[in-house]
């Protein structure tokens, strides 16, 4: 039969599709998601926010067979989905546990917990106010955690600021002054500097002072402190 002009010859017509094998199965994507955040999940033992990797694996882990349970002419990868579960789990609970135990280990006895939250001004007070949670702790030993605020001198330090972030250690500028805390350590030749978040125990002491280069000077000081 003759053609248009525009018509297509028969022989250039697309070729077919190749056909696929019959009985094959994809593995499903989101298992292997599952199994990539599994991998990571001994993340869970280095910080408390990271516990959030292996609870998005067991979520995954959920949701791959789900999808495999639905289309189960389609998808595979259930054992692995499984297993990624698994592991996700134990990471997470042996990862609790450690951080639970590191948590309750860290406070030596007769001390308190104390967090740059306790020290800010409440809303409307000048920006050099002492709160009452401040006050309430003045004199007593307590454990802060904090970032050293980087200078010269790297090892053998005997004083240093500590400061609430990274930002405020990191990125030039003077922190803000209730968030910082000057820092005496006790210990014969001082400590090393640390990029690090830090915990020093010492006794608090709510004392405004003047310090050359900071404007502003500080309000808290960690006296008779030590290294965690």
């Amino acid at each position: 039969m003759a053609t248009g002009l525009f018509d297509s010859p028969s022989s250039a017509a697309a070729p077919a599709a190749e056909p696929v094998a019959d009985g094959y199965r994809a593995v499903s994507g989101v298992a292997i998601a599952a199994a990539a955040l599994a991998a990571f999940a001994p993340l869970a033992f280095v910080d408390w926010w990271l516990l959030v990797v292996p609870v998005l694996a067991i979520v995954l882990g959920v949701v791959a067979l789900r999808d495999i349970a639905r289309r189960p002419g389609m998808l595979i990868g259930r054992p692995l989905a499984l297993a990624a579960m698994a592991v996700a789990a134990v990471c997470f609970g042996g990862g609790l546990a450690y951080l639970s135990a590191v948590y309750a280990a860290e406070l030596p006895p007769g001390f308190e917990r104390l967090s740059y939250a306790m020290l800010q001004p409440a809303d409307g007070d000048p920006p050099d106010a002492v709160p009452d949670s401040a006050r309430a702790l003045d004199g007593r030993q307590v454990l802060l955690k904090g970032y050293m605020y980087p200078g010269k001198q790297q090892r053998g330090i005997a004083q240093f600021l500590l400061v609430r972030d990274q930002g405020d250690c990191c990125f030039g500028g003077n922190p803000k002054l209730t968030d910082r805390v000057l820092v005496q350590i006790r210990t014969p030749g001082g400590t090393v500097f640390s990029p690090r978040l830090v915990k020093i125990a010492g006794r608090f002491q709510v004392r405004p002072t003047g310090t050359a280069g900071l404007d502003g000077g500080v309000l808290y000081h960690l006296e008779d402190a030590e290294v965690r």
